[in-house]
């Protein structure tokens, strides 16, 4: 981690005054743990062949299930099972054969050529070869896919991108072109957002992959989808014929456990209660504030996610508000973030299991993070009073809230369901602080695909949410005026030169200064409020041996064993 002298950001107070003790988010909690939280021991005898996996995915269900279209973590969770990847990324940061034999980067960077294995099948029987690689990077780009992260991550864009095409070289030859040099590349294409289905699904079903299933959910994986039913369960079975498994994989060959059971249980509450009851033997985005009950029968797993942490997004450019909306307004941004007494809010909400976030990027995000934002700003009401003042919001309506021009200084709050129980504890956080110094905050839970229709829009003031990424490139789909994910509306060509020069650059010490220099920005400008450090909290039985976690936090099912007794 590099050391700098300490900035003073715009945000740099000193905190005069402390807000009101969060007797409401306390109790909120206690019922938490009561209402979902067993104190059962160890899990129930089970099954060795079968493992039952409680996971939240109520986004699923909307048509969610493409690895190609949907920027959801969940579906590269689920999906991860039955997709594999060129290349696999280690622990360490390196990456390491798994579909692709080998591969050439070329002088000028432009070039990526891959030798593909010739022992891959998919599923239903396709061969995996240069030709399929070709099918699905098209699909990725393709305007009906309607694909948004695996296109940024892929590099392409319909402005601004820097994907030139695929070409097939010879039949277990693929050789990636760019229109300049890219070097997220290898890292986008160890995920499985980026993963491969049968050329013959992506001919006669491209449409229904949205929805997913047997048949249409079809890869090369470990795994093969057999069962789903939306909102309840998703099943999968060991692929006899898999033999393909990364370099220096420990397992080689079929996975060990015949069946993954994933049960789709979107209370952290009853996913808790499932694990500690025997129903499931490893549950996933488990509660901060009900580790604690969980027992010593369980391990609990806390990684600590790279990339963007949970943030608040302010958009500049409202469409549907006079001006752009109130966070046209640089001193309303700088007064936002001032009114949130952010540091007994995490304390509070997540019981010490998660982290304050300080940057756009998490400490964890490799040859990135910028540690002097640290401290440098703090809660001050009072400084955000003044600021509010100075943009012209001096009066007052009988509700308390600030007026100017007739309209009252609100912001709508644009979220999806559903909504978990620490980000509605934040919301109602956010609220009150935001209360006391005259800012009325709206909140608008939609359904995903509701929610969608108004992000595109950009018809909101304020939205959340996190996004892990190994990458530091995670920025330009939230920064620059041609990212997909930029929820703050942001279209500065500053911010654009430094994005582009990052993605340019194979160089980390280079990379690491221009997201230095992007942090700063965001210090400066409060596009967006960084919260909290999300970590990745999963807890699981001792019936279960050999489990290990990709870099995001996600378990990987492909080496390990269940025993009968947990």
């Amino acid at each position: 981690m590099r050391s700098r002298a300490r900035n003073r950001s715009p945000l740099h107070t000193s905190s005069r005054r402390r807000g009101r003790v969060f007797t409401a988010i306390a109790a909120l909690a206690t019922a938490a743990l009561l209402a979902g939280c067993s104190t059962s021991p160890a899990p129930s005898a089970s099954d060795a062949s079968t493992l039952t996996y409680a996971i939240s995915g109520g986004t699923l269900s909307s048509g969610k299930m493409d690895i190609h279209s949907s920027a959801f973590q969940v579906t590269a969770l689920v999906m991860r099972n039955s997709f594999d990847s060129l290349v696999y990324q280690e622990t360490d940061g390196t990456f390491v054969p798994w579909l692709a034999k080998s591969w050439v980067v070329s002088d000028d960077g432009l070039h990526y050529t891959f030798t593909l294995r010739d022992d891959v099948t998919f599923q239903n029987g396709e061969k995996f070869n240069a030709a399929a690689v070709v099918a699905n990077f098209e699909h990725v780009v393709a305007p009906e896919t309607a694909s948004a992260d695996a296109a940024s991550l892929i590099g392409f864009a319909e402005t601004g991108g820097y994907y030139a095409g695929t070409e097939a070289v010879n039949e277990y030859t693929v050789r990636v072109d760019f229109t300049q040099p890219y070097a997220p590349f290898l890292q986008a294409v160890s995920t499985a957002k980026l993963g491969f289905y049968a050329p013959g699904v992506l001919k006669t079903k491209a449409a229904q992959l949205g929805a997913g299933g047997p048949d249409i959910s079809v890869g090369t994986g470990p795994y093969t989808l057999t069962s789903y039913t939306p909102d309840q369960e998703i099943v999968f079975t060991a692929n006899p014929d898999y033999n393909w498994a990364p370099e220096g994989s420990t397992h080689q060959g079929p996975p060990e456990i015949e069946t993954l059971r994933f049960r789709i249980l979107p209370e952290s509450s009853v996913r808790t209660g499932a694990l500690t009851s025997g129903d499931a033997q490893i549950a996933s985005d488990i509660a901060p504030n009900t580790v604690s009950q969980i027992g010593d029968d369980f391990t609990v797993e806390k990684i600590a996610m790279p990339g963007l942490p949970y943030s608040l997004f302010l958009n500049q450019n409202n469409t549907q508000a006079p001006g752009g909306g109130v966070f046209a307004d640089l001193n309303v941004r700088r007064a936002f973030a001032l009114a949130i007494d952010i540091d007994p809010a995490v304390k509070t909400i997540y019981q010490g299991q998660v982290e304050r976030a300080w940057s756009i990027l998490t400490p964890t995000t490799p040859d990135a993070y910028d540690a002097t934002l640290e401290n440098s700003w703090s809660f001050d009401p009072d400084q955000a009073n003044a600021l509010l003042d100075a943009a012209g919001w001096t009066e007052r309506d009988p509700d308390g809230y600030r007026v100017k021009d007739g309209a009252r200084l609100s912001a709508r709050w644009l979220a999806w369901t559903p909504v978990s129980d620490a980000n509605a504890s934040l919301g109602d956080v956010v609220q009150s602080n935001l209360k006391e110094v005259g800012f009325e905050i709206v909140r608008d839970n939609l359904e995903v695909a509701s929610y969608y229709k108004e992000f595109e829009k950009r018809s909101y003031d304020l939205s959340d949410w996190s996004f892990p990424s190994v990458d530091a490139d995670v920025l330009r789909a939230h920064l620059h005026s041609g990212g997909y994910k930029n929820g703050s509306s942001v279209s500065d060509p500053a911010v654009d030169a430094l994005l582009d020069g990052a993605v340019a650059s194979s160089d980390p010490a280079v990379r690491a200064g221009l997201y230095a220099q992007l942090q700063q920005w965001n210090a400066e400008q409060v596009a967006i409020v960084p919260i909290s450090v999300s970590s990745a909290i999963t807890a699981h039985s001792s019936a279960i041996t050999g489990l290990t976690f990709d870099l995001y936090g996600q378990p990987l099912f492909y080496g390990a064993s269940l025993t009968s007794a947990g």
